[in-house]
């Protein structure tokens, strides 16, 4: 396992609401202890005890539940070195040792390509490795080009493209309730299954994001990568193993499945909105072309939705609903898998039954199946739902992320063509919108979307 670790964006959102508190899981748990070397770095003029004082209040903020003891010999084992990463011979330094480094690159995606050719002429340790966040590029053009600067870098297992969602204890479990239970592989297809929603709606707003946000948007923030990546879960082949060869192969089989959207197909296959100002709860919400950061003029979309078809053998006929919002009236996040209706009932008027749906809660992390039962007499029918939480697991999503990237277990992380294979699956869209095929909607922050969208949940 690599012992060193240098985060470039040391102290931004991403270092603070989730890389720290996975290292502090990480310590908690035991695997990492005093020989571990984490260094922050960024542009501030701070000095180690300014960045400890910080780190120690995002641990309060977002690891409260870690124990403290952990949390402050994390941060005491911690430093922090002022930098550019243009410059080669700092980063030079900040890299060189006698073992391998991990690099994470916590920065903006438009910095990726600069990074890399810094730490090329820096030449990293034999055995480093380099973690990437998403999105990976900013179109397919740019994703290219930096996969073909990472080739000149490092070997591609050395390459981690993350994907937090990848790590959630619920993503894994769709798997595990495919694969492991007869009941439910044996009827997953599309003879049984009409429509699988992928949703990751949010009751919050920029949370002073707009820096990044507004430069790329809910459909390259959300869609291009953490719904595909469910989608590609729930829709694979069984795999032979969970390898990384295996289970890569099977992801990147269903992107090249997927039937490219048409210009007559954007209109009416997707939708985008922008939320204005409203109430979410009793939070009084301004729009967001008048939130902080935000540049009105890039018509940035806060919703995004598209359906999706693939061509092959057991998909064919099944429609995939991949949708995120923000400022929405409630948080919703899940997969909700929507069975086909039986064919006939032997039921009396009042025996009108709802299609089953099988829900993986994503955040709360649970296990939903709606069905139906007999009702107080012989020929009704009611609902009957069940309901099972999911055991919290040992490590938060990022705590198993950054553990997979010190053990060099790429399982979990992207592929360079299935990177590529992702976005040009959006790509018609970016297009389409670009040309305003669909029309950007306003709605009102606390509602349901554009046009109040009311889909049968």
């Amino acid at each position: 396992m690599i012992t060193r670790l240098v985060v470039f964006g040391g102290t931004g959102d991403l270092a603070g609401r989730y890389l720290l508190p996975g290292l502090a899981a990480l310590r908690a748990a035991g695997y990492v202890d005093d020989d571990f070397e984490l260094v922050c770095v960024d542009l501030k003029e701070w000095d180690d005890s300014r960045f400890e004082a910080w780190a120690l209040d995002q641990l309060d903020r977002h690891a409260a539940g870690i124990p403290i003891e952990a949390r402050r010999a994390l941060v005491a084992t911690a430093r922090y070195r002022r930098s550019d990463i243009r410059n080669a011979v700092e980063v030079a330094a900040l890299v060189a040792g006698a073992g391998p480094v991990v690099v994470y690159l916590a920065l903006a995606p438009n910095l990726f390509p600069v990074a890399i050719r810094t730490l090329h002429a820096a030449k990293m340790p034999a055995g480093s490795r380099i973690v990437l966040e998403k999105p990976f590029g900013e179109d397919l053009a740019t994703a290219q080009n930096l996969n073909r600067l990472l080739v000149d870098l490092l070997p591609e297992r050395a390459v981690f493209r993350v994907d937090h969602f990848l790590a959630m204890t619920t993503v894994q479990n769709l798997l595990g309730s495919r694969l492991a239970n007869r009941v439910l592989e044996s009827i997953w297809n599309s003879a049984h299954i009409s429509r699988i929603e992928i949703v990751w709606d949010e009751t919050l707003t920029l949370e002073d994001r707009a820096g990044y946000y507004d430069s790329v948007g809910a459909l390259k923030d959300m869609v291009q990568n953490h719904l595909l990546q469910l989608m590609c879960l729930v829709a694979m082949e069984p795999p032979i193993s969970l390898s990384e060869r295996d289970l890569r192969d099977r992801k990147v089989d269903v992107l090249r499945t997927v039937r490219p959207l048409s210009e007559a197909d954007i209109p009416h296959r997707t939708r985008r909105g922008r939320y204005r100002a409203g109430t979410i709860g009793t939070r009084e919400v301004p729009s967001y072309i008048d939130e902080q950061g935000v540049d009105p003029e890039r018509d940035v979309e806060t919703f995004a939705e598209i359906e999706l078809s693939l061509d092959n053998w057991r998909w064919s006929g099944t429609t995939f609903v991949l949708r995120t919002g923000k400022a929405l009236a409630e948080d919703r996040k899940e997969v909700a898998v929507h069975f086909r209706p039986v064919p006939s009932l032997p039921f009396g008027r009042d025996g009108a039954a709802r299609p089953n749906v099988l829900r993986f809660g994503l955040d709360p992390e649970c296990l939903t199946l709606a069905l139906t039962a007999a009702g107080t007499s012989a020929d009704t029918l009611e609902p009957l739902t069940m309901t099972a939480p999911i055991a919290p697991p040992e490590l938060p999503a990022y705590g198993t992320l950054l553990l997979n990237v010190l053990l060099g277990d790429p399982a979990l992380s992207i592929r360079a063509d299935e990177a590529e294979q992702a976005w040009r699956v959006v790509a018609p869209v970016l297009a389409g919108w670009a040309r305003d095929l669909a029309p950007l909607e306003d709605y009102a922050a606390g509602s349901g979307g554009p046009g109040d969208i009311d889909r049968d949940r």
